[in-house]
C-alpha cells in the first residue's frame, strides 16, 4: 500500500523554517507574522555546499549537506526545529484528474491509489503519493479535479534524513515549481491592481538551468526548462583566472576581481544570457495563442549581475527587473538589508517554503 505524502500540499504548524536544497547552496528563510505587514524576514543564511554533493537534484553526500544546513542553521540563529522541505521537479510526478465529488478523504485517497498505478512507472509500494482536491471539474459538475502528485520513496527519504542530521523535524515536503509559485503570487499581488490581467514572465536562472513560467490571473499558463545557468560563467573565471570553483563562486558575487573580468567574462554572459530568455520567450509566443509578455521578473544568484536587467529589458523589449520574494514585508532588524538584496532573488524556493507557515 502507497505511503501518503501527508504534508506535500497541507498546512504546517508553525514556527518554520523554509529549506531550500540546491546544487551549490543550502539556503534557510524565518518568517513570522509582522506588525504593519502580513509577514516578516525574521532571519535567513545561504551557506556553500561543497561540489557533487548535490547532483541533478540528488543527495549523494548526506553527511556534507547535513553538515552545511547545520551551518546555516547556526548562522541565522534560528530556533525553529519544524522545516519545509522541497523535491526538484524531477523527483515528482504529477497528474491531473477527475474523481466523483462529495467523497470522503479517506475514499479520495483510495481513489487516488488506485488511479496513480495507471500514470506511475514504478511499483506503487515504491513511491510516496499525495492529492488536492482543486475544485469543480469543467467538463462535468458531478466530478472534481484533484491534483494527483507522486515520487520514490528515497527521494523524500534523503531530504527527511538529512532535515534529520541537522536537528530538524520536516513537516512539510513540497515540490519546487509550486514552492516558487508561493514566493512568486505574493510579488504578483503587489503590482497594480493584484497583477490581474497581467501576463508575467518569470526566468529564475539557476546554477545549470533556468526555468521559465508565465503566470497570468495566479494560472501558470506556461512553463519551460532550459540548459543555462550561472555556472557557465563560475567555469569561465575558473578557466581565465585560476580559481577554484568555490573561489569563482564568491568572487562572482563580491566583485573582487581583475579588471579585464566585465569586458571579457561579464558582458559576454549578460549578452548570453539576454538572448536565451528572448529565444524563451519567442518559443512561448510560438506555442501558445499568447502574443504579449507585460513584465519580466529576474530571480536566481545569477539575476543580480550587473547589466542584465537592462540588458534583457532591450533585447525584448519588456521591462525586466529583480524581483525579491520579500516585497511588501516588513525586514526585521538583524537582517542586513543592503545584503539581502543582493541574496533575495536566489531565496524564492526557501521563501516560498516558509510561506507555508501562513497557509489558511
Amino acid at each position: 500500500m502507497a505511503v501518503i505524502l501527508t504534508s506535500l500540499f497541507r498546512r504546517a504548524a508553525p514556527p518554520l523554517v523554509g529549506i531550500d536544497l540546491s546544487a551549490s547552496s543550502v539556503k534557510v528563510v524565518e518568517l513570522q507574522r509582522g506588525e504593519r505587514a502580513s509577514m516578516r524576514l525574521e532571519r535567513y543564511a545561504i551557506e556553500p555546499l561543497e561540489r557533487g554533493a548535490i547532483t541533478d537534484g540528488n543527495i549523494q553526500n548526506p553527511d556534507a549537506v547535513a553538515e552545511a544546513l547545520q551551518r546555516a542553521l547556526r548562522k541565522c540563529g534560528t530556533r525553529a526545529r519544524e522545516a519545509a522541505l522541497a523535491l526538484p521537479s524531477g523527483a515528482v510526478i504529477t497528474k491531473k484528474i477527475m474523481l466523483p465529488a462529495g467523497l470522503s478523504e479517506e475514499d479520495y485517497e483510495l481513489q487516488v491509489e488506485t488511479e496513480a498505478s495507471q500514470y506511475i512507472p514504478f511499483p506503487i509500494e515504491e513511491v510516496n503519493l499525495d492529492f488536492r482536491v482543486m475544485g469543480p471539474a469543467e467538463v462535468s459538475p458531478e466530478e472534481v479535479d484533484v491534483l494527483l502528485a507522486a515520487s520514490r520513496k528515497e527521494k523524500v527519504d534523503d531530504r527527511v534524513a538529512v532535515a534529520e542530521m541537522a536537528g530538524l523535524h520536516p513537516v512539510v515536503m513540497d515540490v519546487e515549481p509550486y514552492a516558487m509559485r508561493a514566493a512568486v503570487d505574493h510579488v504578483i499581488d503587489f503590482m497594480p491592481n493584484g497583477g490581474q490581467g497581467q501576463v508575467v514572465a518569470v526566468f529564475s536562472i539557476g546554477q545549470a538551468v533556468t526555468y521559465m513560467t508565465v503566470v497570468l490571473n495566479r494560472q501558470t499558463v506556461f512553463e519551460r526548462e532550459q540548459s543555462f545557468g550561472g555556472q557557465l560563467l563560475t567555469q569561465d573565471l575558473v578557466r581565465m583566472y585560476g580559481l577554484t570553483p568555490e573561489e569563482a563562486e564568491l568572487k562572482k558575487r563580491s566583485g573582487d576581481l581583475p579588471d579585464n573580468y566585465q569586458r571579457d567574462l561579464l558582458q559576454p554572459f549578460v549578452e548570453q544570457a539576454s538572448t536565451e530568455i528572448g529565444r524563451a520567450i519567442q518559443f512561448f509566443f510560438t506555442s501558445t495563442p499568447y502574443t504579449r509578455i507585460d513584465h519580466i521578473l529576474l530571480a536566481g544568484g545569477s539575476s543580480v549581475l550587473p547589466g542584465l536587467a537592462e540588458s534583457v529589458t532591450r533585447r525584448t523589449q519588456i521591462p525586466a527587473e529583480v524581483m525579491s520574494p520579500f516585497q511588501g514585508m516588513e525586514i526585521a532588524g538583524t537582517v542586513r538589508e543592503r545584503q539581502l538584496r543582493s541574496d533575495a532573488p536566489s531565496l524564492l524556493v526557501a521563501a516560498g517554503l516558509a510561506m507555508r507557515r501562513f497557509d489558511a
